[in-house]
């Protein structure tokens, strides 16, 4: 099959497009035929080496996290799916590879697609959607007439989440440039900032959540916004010692860890509120219930640009570039 290939690490290599053997199939996993694939910040970092301590990926590998397509084979445990099924889904960590002409993915994280979206619209959801979901719905149990501050709300894990958000019945606010202040609003943000011109955290107040997704200068701001006992969720590091307990990390990875995210954990403690970061996990079933609330409208993906399989590295460039507003997709078949 032909896929996009991750042959050494580094922030400037570019993928290299290869004919690589079809994914073996494990007896719970499910072969998807790729018609399409969502392209995330994620693939650039993992490019970059950044997460080689925690991802120790062996070269070379398939790139890709978000995956749209139909069903070509199954395996012998597999139940809940046939062959010929339009299905969505964000594969397991270590079993990633999107970028290619097929991919295998655990039964477990796969989840019918919406049927009101077409293959590229279902590619953008699942990576952002998933994250959002556990951050919100999770994480920080977010329920009606509470104020939560959603960072970037042009992005794709912005445009996703403000949704999310007023589904739940939170007030939210949201920072973004100015020619997009007025499309926020329309995906339903109350509060809009205006990046270039404001401070969001002289404007804000109170808020018992923040989702936060940019630096860490931006988190230390946005701690600030955060009422005594709000919680700060960040899905941009750094990453706290309950994450490295969770994975399991070596000794010298959880110390690492724990150095990375001191400044971080010990402001928020003087402040009295709680910080913590989301690694998001592939999840089936949580896919479904976003597949609900897609098919009732209650959500729309957010869709900038769609890239030609043979330009997959232009696609990732354009992400990498910040200037996407809501998802970039690649169409594979």
């Amino acid at each position: 099959m032909q896929a996009f290939i991750v042959e050494r690490y580094g922030k400037k290599s570019a993928l290299k497009q290869a004919d690589m053997p079809t994914p073996e199939l494990r007896d719970d996993e499910v072969l998807v035929e790729v018609h399409a694939a969502g392209v995330n910040l994620i693939d650039s970092k993992i490019r970059g080496g950044e997460f080689k301590l925690i991802l120790p990926y062996r070269t070379p590998f398939v790139l890709g996290h978000d995956v749209a397509g139909v069903v070509a084979r199954i395996g012998p445990r597999v139940r809940q799916f046939k062959v010929g099924d339009e299905v969505y889904s964000r594969p397991d960590d270590l079993r990633i590879g999107t970028f290619a002409e097929f991919v295998a993915v655990k039964e477990s994280s796969l989840a019918l697609k919406p049927k009101n979206l077409t293959m590229e619209e279902a590619a953008s959801v699942p990576l952002v959607g998933l994250t959002v979901w556990q951050a919100l719905v999770e994480k920080a149990k977010l329920k009606k007439g509470q104020k939560v501050f959603i960072q970037a709300g042009s992005g794709g894990v912005g445009t996703f989440a403000i949704q999310l958000a007023k589904q739940l019945g939170a007030t939210v606010a949201t920072t973004t440039s100015t020619s997009n202040v007025a499309w926020v609003q329309d995906l339903g943000a109350d509060v809009v900032i205006d990046y270039k011109k404001e401070d969001f955290e002289k404007i804000l107040s109170g808020y018992d959540v923040v989702l936060n997704s940019q630096d860490g200068k931006t988190l230390a701001k946005s701690l600030n916004v955060l009422r005594p006992g709000g919680k700060l969720i960040t899905i941009s590091g750094p990453a706290d010692p309950a994450f490295a307990e969770e994975i399991k990390a070596p000794w010298f990875v959880k110390q690492v860890i724990s150095l990375l995210s001191m400044g971080a954990r010990r402001m928020a403690k003087r402040l009295g509120v709680d910080f913590s970061f989301l690694f998001m996990q592939a999840n089936g079933s949580q896919l479904k219930q976003i597949t609900s609330l897609i098919e009732s409208g209650a959500i729309r993906p957010v869709v900038d640009k769609v890239f030609a399989f043979a330009a997959t590295n232009d696609a990732l460039a354009y992400v990498e570039s910040g200037r996407a507003k809501g998802k970039v997709v690649i169409k594979v078949r």
